[in-house]
């Protein structure tokens, strides 16, 4: 095999598309848990705004099953390892796949912050991106839930979609500059702790703070933590510290530190957006590509 991709998403399927084109031979492994699986539909994606993400993957699966040097492996990879001349990737059924090139397009896990009510939300009315989801809010109120150093920027763009409150959670006060910047957009900053959201979920009307107080809102966003699991670290890549979790640490090619593994989409990006995901992969395929053909010519 030339190639194995693991992650059957936005990047993964981009990456094996362009191989595929190539002529090459290519195992995609799938779990069919990609993160974008809460979201009703898929938005600010060009020629596919309002698909739900589902039929989007559908399809392009459908594309590439014409292409006969592509195969799919529907399951987990669980494992994965340098071998001679390549890779071994092993699977939860426990089949071995060996390729000389591998992709990870895993994406991440979220771990969401712990609230009572959050989590039925996740993908609906509680959210991380605001070009994704921010339009069908349709101007209600908006809360921002800090969960690290940089919630207060998003804070500072989310007036555009609806009024704003800043939940400081109490844990990040933003500075003397950006308490200014959030005046001048009309941001109200909360600084007592959220327990507890409201309304019939997937709904939301609101969130109860911890002095007994209600705020109004439609949409809640977070940051969750997030991890782009183990095979990235059995297979010795680096690892950068982002806003919300570790990142795979990739090149302008998508190549991370270990030669012949490339990564793209969310695991190894801090802006997670399905145009980029899918933008990397093209990218980490045209890679790979054109790193097997060095690689034979130079022989």
């Amino acid at each position: 095999m030339d190639a194995i991709i693991i992650g059957g998403s936005f990047a993964g399927l981009s990456a094996a598309l362009q191989l595929a084109r190539a002529r090459r031979r290519v195992l995609l492994i799938d779990a069919a848990e990609p993160r974008n699986r809460f979201a009703a539909h898929a938005h600010g994606f060009l020629g596919q705004d309002g698909v739900p993400p589902h039929v989007i993957r559908a399809g392009a699966r459908a594309q590439l099953a014409a292409y006969p040097t592509l195969r799919f492996h529907d399951g987990a990879a669980t494992a994965a390892q340098c071998g001679q001349g390549g890779f071994v990737v092993t699977c939860a059924d426990g089949s071995l796949h060996r390729a000389a090139r591998l992709v990870l397009a895993t994406g991440v896990r979220d771990t969401l912050p712990n609230l009572p009510g959050l989590a039925e939300r996740w993908g609906r009315t509680v959210i991380h991106c605001p070009y994704c989801h921010g339009y069908e809010l349709d101007g209600a109120p908006v809360g921002v839930l800090a969960g690290h150093e940089k919630s207060a920027h998003q804070a500072l763009l989310l007036p555009d979609w609806g009024p704003t409150t800043f939940f400081t959670d109490g844990t990040h006060e933003p500075d003397a500059q950006a308490l200014a910047l959030l005046a001048a957009r009309g941001v109200v900053v909360e600084r007592t702790p959220v327990v507890a959201l409201l309304g019939d979920a997937p709904g939301l009307t609101g969130v109860r703070l911890a002095d007994g107080r209600t705020v109004a809102l439609g949409g809640l966003f977070v940051a969750p933590r997030t991890d782009p699991g183990p095979l990235a670290r059995q297979l010795g890549c680096a690892l950068d510290d982002g806003m919300t979790g570790p990142l795979v640490r990739v090149d302008a090619l998508q190549q991370t530190s270990v030669p012949g593994v490339f990564a793209a989409g969310d695991a190894a990006t801090q802006m997670h957006n399905a145009t980029l995901a899918a933008a990397a992969g093209v990218m980490a395929g045209v890679a790979v590509h054109q790193s097997l053909v060095m690689a034979a010519a130079t022989r």
